[in-house]
């Protein structure tokens, strides 16, 4: 792929939507000339990331030279999409506020075999990205995760670890391992994954709903640990722990509920048979013993909730049915996708 590969241009209007447009099919493929080699797109959502954003380009564009870096600025409000254009890579902005807004459109857009996805702050390392890409491709992989470890307090602070070790053992018990950090913003995808990924989500949640897609789908999917360092110099984190935080564990909520409504409803059917058999209890034995039901309001509340446990369990077969249906189409549309002419 690396032979196609188009050069950028000698200049560009900083302000640029495209930055590094692309000029159309290349000749090579005008006739049908294909390469021996996954087109790579390096992603990277950023806002207000001046200080790093120069670095990172340059790291990736000299880890994987035969990569195409795209940066999506967020509405900056500092000089990150000059910066980052000056450094080569391509410049588009999203308007719209959040990062998932930002992998949405970018997953879009961007046509590639394989997809680097990585935060602008600087506190990945570009240097384990060639391992992440073979083994991404030598596998036949859709998801290779880095997974951080080292950094300190400052770079990963304890707060976002235990909200990241929380949110984990959430995600795994309800649809499987595979996953040791969810909120991982480096990861490796097929394009197979990115262009069947529905993208719902419009903040930080759509690293969780990144982890549920593979795992729903029982996509092939591995990690490898990489370093995590402190941010540069001059930039801060635009996770906020307790509101993201809020956000995540109420998008993995929703996740449950909509992948798995049957164990959802039946926990739910479970609480109501438990009190209304302990409310019913007393009811039957003094009817046992005596002929009369004394405690009316409470054989009454009794039975409504026993009514209401067999209407949860209903509920749950038929949301469980639909479910299915949703995957089924789902897994589908995965099929249906090329996942690269390098493999055929």
């Amino acid at each position: 792929m690396s032979a196609f590969r188009k050069s950028p241009p000698a200049a560009a209007e900083p302000w640029s939507e495209t930055g590094r447009p692309d000029a159309g099919p290349s000749i090579a493929e005008q006739f049908g000339l294909l390469p021996d080699k996954p087109r790579v797109a390096v992603l990277i959502p950023c806002r207000n990331e001046e200080a790093s954003i120069g670095k990172v380009v340059c790291d990736f564009l000299q880890a994987v030279p035969e990569a195409n870096v795209y940066v999506y600025d967020n509405n900056s409000t500092d000089r990150t999409a000059q910066a980052a254009q000056a450094a080569g890579a391509f410049v588009r902005r999203e308007w719209l506020q959040g990062k998932g807004h930002v992998v949405r459109r970018m997953f879009a857009d961007i046509e590639a075999d394989v997809y680097v996805l990585v935060d602008g702050d600087d506190t990945y390392d570009a240097g384990a990205a060639p391992g992440m890409l073979r083994m991404l491709t030598e596998r036949h992989l859709d998801m290779v995760t880095a997974t951080r470890h080292g950094g300190g307090p400052d770079a990963y602070r304890p707060g976002h670890r235990f909200g990241n070790l929380l949110m984990t053992f959430l995600v795994t018990r309800a649809f499987g391992t595979g996953i040791s950090d969810l909120l991982s913003g480096y990861r490796v995808f097929s394009r197979r994954f990115v262009k069947s990924f529905p993208a719902l989500s419009s903040g930080f949640e759509t690293e969780t709903e990144f982890s549920v897609h593979a795992l729903a789908l029982h996509m092939p999917v591995q990690e490898v640990r990489t370093a995590y360092r402190n941010r540069a110099a001059g930039t801060r984190s635009k996770l906020n722990t307790i509101g993201d935080g809020l956000r995540i564990l109420r998008a993995i909520t929703t996740l449950i509920r909509q992948e798995r409504p049957l164990e959802v409803f039946s926990i739910a059917a479970l609480i109501f048979a438990g009190l209304g058999i302990g409310l019913g209890i007393p009811v039957v034995m003094e009817f046992v013993h005596t002929g009369l039901v004394t405690r009316l309001p409470s054989a009454l509340l009794s039975m409504g909730l026993v009514l209401m446990a067999f209407l949860a369990v209903t509920c749950g077969l038929i949301l469980d049915a639909v479910s299915r249906g949703r995957r089924e189409i789902r897994r589908l549309a995965y099929l249906a996708i090329t996942p690269g002419e390098w493999l055929e």
